[in-house]
Order: C-alpha cells, then sequence, then structure tokens
C-alpha cells in the first residue's frame, strides 16, 4: 500500500511538469487557449478586486488627508501672509502716489512763486506745549531749516517754524488759536490781520472799513521784512461770509483756508526769500461752472390738420 501511494505522488508530480511545460509552449506559440484562460481568471478576479478597492479607498483617502494635513495648513498661512504683504505694499504705493502728488503740486506753486524751499514730509501730527495744532516734519537744520520760516502746501500757508532741530522741525499751523498773520486781498489790496481758529476756518479782521470785502475774494500773505516768517503772496484761503454790522470799526469776514491740514503727508518749507513780490500770480483759479445746453423747440404744424380756410 505504502509502495502504491509512492507512486501515485510520482505520477502526479510527472504530470504537473508535463502540463506546466505543455501550457508554457503553448503560450509561447500564441496559442488562444491560453489568453481565455488568462481572461477568465481576471475576470473572476475583478469583482474581488473592486470590493476590495472600495473597501479600502476610504482608509486611503484618510491616510493621503492625514499625510497631506500639516502640508496645506503651511500652504495656507503662506498664503495668509503673502495676503498682507500684497495689502501693506498696495498701502504703500497708495500712500506714495499721494505723496508724490502733493509734491508736484508744491514744487508748482514754490516755481511759481519764486520761493526757494525745502521739501520734507509730515511724519506726526498733534499738539505741543506751547501751541495745540501742530505738524513735526523731518527736515531741520542740517537742510536749512530754522525757526520763523514760513511752510506751504500744494494749495498754500501751512504755517510757521516754531521750533528747528537737527534733523525735524515742529511747525506751528494756520488753523492754531493762536496763530495771526498779516494779510491782504487780491485785486483791492486791503490790509487785515488773519487768525485761526482751530478748524479750517479763519477769521479776518481788516485795518480799513472803507472798502467792502465780498464772498470769494481771495487772501494772500502780506509778507514780512525779509520774508521771515512769511513770505510775500503766498495764498492764504476764501472769504467766504462778511460782517458788514452797522456802527463796527472794522469788518470781519470768515476765510476758508486753501490747505487742508488733516491730509498733510508733503510739505515745503520756503528757506529763501523771491527775488520780486509775486503779488497776486499765485491766486488759485476759479473752477468754471459747466455750461447748460440749451434746447429750443419749434412748434411744426400738422400736416393732417385742415387749415383755417378749409373749414369754412
Amino acid at each position: 500500500m505504502r509502495y502504491g501511494g509512492d507512486n501515485r505522488g510520482r505520477l502526479l508530480i510527472i504530470v504537473l511538469i508535463v502540463t506546466s511545460l505543455l501550457l508554457i509552449t503553448l503560450d509561447l506559440r500564441g496559442v488562444a487557449v491560453i489568453d481565455g484562460l488568462r481572461n477568465g481568471t481576471q475576470t473572476a478576479l475583478t469583482p474581488v478586486q473592486k470590493v476590495g478597492s472600495w473597501a479600502i479607498s476610504p482608509l486611503r483617502n484618510f491616510l493621503s488627508d492625514v499625510t497631506h494635513l500639516g502640508r496645506t495648513r503651511n500652504q495656507i498661512e503662506k498664503l495668509k501672509a503673502d495676503n498682507e504683504k500684497l495689502k501693506t505694499t498696495l498701502l504703500n504705493r497708495k500712500s506714495a502716489d499721494a505723496q508724490l502728488t502733493q509734491l508736484k503740486k508744491v514744487l508748482d506753486l514754490a516755481g511759481n512763486g519764486g520761493y526757494k524751499v525745502v521739501n520734507a514730509k509730515v511724519i506726526s501730527q498733534g499738539s505741543s506745549t506751547s501751541f495745540s495744532q501742530t505738524i513735526t516734519i523731518d527736515a531741520g537744520t542740517t537742510s536749512g531749516v530754522h525757526t520763523n520760516m514760513t511752510v506751504l502746501s500744494g494749495y498754500g500757508l501751512v504755517g510757521v517754524v516754531k521750533f528747528a532741530y537737527t534733523n525735524s522741525a515742529l511747525v506751528q499751523l494756520a488753523s492754531d488759536p493762536t496763530f495771526r498773520i498779516g494779510a491782504r486781498i487780491a485785486g483791492t489790496q486791503q490790509i487785515g490781520i488773519l487768525s485761526g481758529q482751530g478748524t479750517r476756518k479763519g477769521v479776518l479782521q481788516l485795518l480799513d472799513n472803507t472798502t467792502t470785502v465780498k464772498v470769494g475774494d481771495a487772501l494772500l500773505a502780506r509778507g514780512s521784512q525779509n520774508g521771515r516768517p512769511f513770505v510775500p503772496g503766498a495764498p492764504i484761503g476764501e472769504v467766504t461770509a462778511v460782517d458788514n454790522s452797522p456802527g463796527a470799526v472794522t469788518q470781519t469776514a470768515d476765510v476758508k483756508f486753501y490747505a487742508n491740514f488733516s491730509t498733510l503727508g508733503v510739505v515745503a518749507v520756503v528757506i529763501s526769500n523771491p527775488n520780486s513780490d509775486p503779488r497776486d500770480s499765485l491766486v488759485p483759479p476759479k473752477p468754471r461752472p459747466t455750461p447748460m445746453p440749451t434746447v429750443t423747440v419749434y412748434a411744426t404744424p400738422d400736416a393732417a390738420s385742415p387749415s383755417p380756410s378749409a373749414t369754412k
């Protein structure tokens, strides 16, 4: 019995070897039977593969998300930082453009008036122990800036230098309640004293009550000896209201300053008096009113309506 069992084992091995050699030979010769067996096996295993792939897919996605979670967070943080940098760059660009516009205007004004100026940036705005309304600029004695010098913006008078340091200076604004300047009205040359009121409005007190002041009159700096503290011809503001009270010794008028003190970014300090008084040449031009179109309507007789002679 044992001998017969060993023979059957040997026979099975021989059959398997012969069958394998036969299948290899047929596969090398391109017999379609082998392809059919292979396709059949693949077809039989496909449902199992799909089920396995469906079962393992959530786990594989979860592991992938966990792997990339840290990387995604880092990317989000980087994008946020880049966005903040772009916002800062944009704000700086807008600020630089605004300062460039102010610089161009103040240089145009100084050039037209013949003033020699030093440009300066406003580095702070507030008050001091001596004045309630001031600005600090980034130019001082090393740039030729000294006390009692006129400070201009692109629109006109800003104030006067009160304290000059090595690389900075304190400027009293014309809106300060203690500010005073001799002024004249363009055209009539009527003289008065302008006082700050703490806002963009000043009050003009005329020294002569014989000439009538009108709303819209332009006010200019009368000028000081040697141009300090005030150079002649600097635009100050425009008359917005006039008080002609009967029996008053002097006339008073409200004046709106040309300069907007809350938006100052770049100013100019006049370090040299002009060779000649610019007189009224720096008066800002008044805006021209927009013309309204005129439409004329002509009546046209209706051709379909009968004439008076036809109705008789």
